[in-house]
């Protein structure tokens, strides 16, 4: 059977030390003009109901154009700071090990599934040199919708598309940290391995369904079967 694996970005793959957040900040100012010292709840969400949501916490009117300039203006500052996130960031354990090794499997393809918009979760994974064993093209991203579950389908699509082989429930693995992450997988069509990498700890998410959940991606390998 080949294998379809999801990827979620964010404490999952990467850590951005402080720098995301920083960026959205910076990215809302220049689109909107409005300084913030706060954003909605960015956990296990997509970048569309992020951007929103701080909208409203201003009571900011939105013309119909914020989010893709947002969009654009969020991967540039990833790119100017790149610098500064690979001090201050990291790749997570075991996340370039399990990578590699899944890349070396001819029964796996493996992209992402992320709230990030495509060209800001490009621009993450490259500062971390993290590119090289994903699929990108056939990812899902929070530009595509807004609701996560609903980005399971579209990376099976793609997937199907680019790669020839049709992705069931059974076989397609999402790898995320966040409760967001469990009802993605159960309500989108995927099996759910967490990582407890982020706010998340193994019993909260097992109590939201996951009845696979690690501490670190160290061993995440050997999970996944061999066709």
């Amino acid at each position: 059977m080949h294998k379809l694996i999801l990827w979620d970005i964010d404490h999952t793959l990467i850590e951005t030390g402080g720098v995301g957040s920083e960026v959205f900040k910076d990215a809302f100012e220049q689109v909107t003009g409005h300084q913030i010292d706060r954003l909605a709840d960015v956990t296990g969400r997509t970048e569309q109901v992020i951007f929103q949501e701080t909208l409203d916490l201003y009571d900011i009117q939105d013309p119909g154009d914020y989010f893709p300039k947002f969009v654009e203006a969020q991967a540039a500052g990833y790119r100017a700071r790149a610098d500064e996130m690979r001090r201050r960031g990291r790749a997570l354990p075991g996340a370039r090990k399990a990578l590699k090794t899944f890349a070396e499997r001819p029964d796996i393809v493996q992209t992402v599934l992320t709230g990030n918009p495509k060209p800001s979760a490009i621009a993450k994974l490259g500062i971390f040199d993290l590119t090289r064993y994903l699929n990108l093209a056939i990812g899902a991203y929070g530009t595509d919708d807004s609701q996560r579950p609903n980005l399971v389908a579209i990376a099976q699509n793609r997937a199907a598309t680019h790669v020839g082989h049709v992705y069931s429930v059974e076989s397609t693995y999402l790898i995320g940290d966040t409760v967001g992450d469990v009802e993605a997988a159960r309500e989108g069509g995927a099996q759910i391995i967490s990582v407890a990498t982020g706010r998340a700890d193994i019993p909260t998410l097992r109590s939201v369904g996951s009845q696979i959940a690690i501490p670190t991606l160290e061993r995440v390998a050997q999970i996944i079967p061999h066709s």
